[in-house]
Parts: structure tokens; C-alpha cells; sequence
């Protein structure tokens, strides 16, 4: 083993289901667009910035928050509350 190299692997943090779950009822509770800086100060325990970010980016890829250059913001609507608002007459 001479030549043999120690070949270093970079592991990916997933975040946890309490972390992901934390980062969602902040958002809601914000009712407003907050910036990533914000999100994190608003958060009841810290949590790691590419960790954050990794867990934006399942939220809005699963049609739960609309992130855009100036912040994040709740976008989910239930479907029972979608229909009620369908019903009432408001367009969306």
C-alpha cells in the first residue's frame, strides 16, 4: 500500500423532520416575505445556513413557499380552504 491515497468524501447533512417542521410553522407564523437573515433569527434554535437553505429549497419545490431575491414567503393552501375560496367567488 504504498501508493495508496486517502480519498476524503464529502458528506451531505440532511436535515431532520423536527428541523424541516420548525423552519415551516416560522414561515407561517411570519405571515410576511422575510429574508434568509430574518428566517434565521426568528428560529427558536440555530440552525446551520446550507442546512436552511437546503430545506428552503424542498419547501419550494414542494409548493409550500415561494422564495424569491428579497426573501421567503408561506404559500400553501390547503385544498378544503381552496375550495371555500372557490366557492365564495374569489378568483384566483
Amino acid at each position: 500500500m504504498a501508493n495508496a491515497k486517502a480519498v476524503q468524501v464529502e458528506a451531505q447533512h440532511s436535515p431532520t423532520l423536527n428541523t424541516i417542521t420548525m423552519v415551516e410553522e416560522t414561515l407561517k407564523s411570519a405571515r410576511e416575505l422575510i429574508t434568509v437573515a430574518e428566517l434565521k433569527r426568528r428560529l427558536p434554535r440555530k440552525v446551520m445556513h446550507a442546512t436552511l437553505l437546503q430545506i428552503l429549497e424542498y419547501l419550494q419545490y414542494s409548493g409550500k413557499i415561494l422564495v424569491t431575491p428579497k426573501g421567503a414567503v408561506w404559500a400553501y393552501m390547503p385544498p378544503e380552504q381552496m375550495e371555500r375560496l372557490k366557492k365564495s367567488g374569489i378568483q384566483l
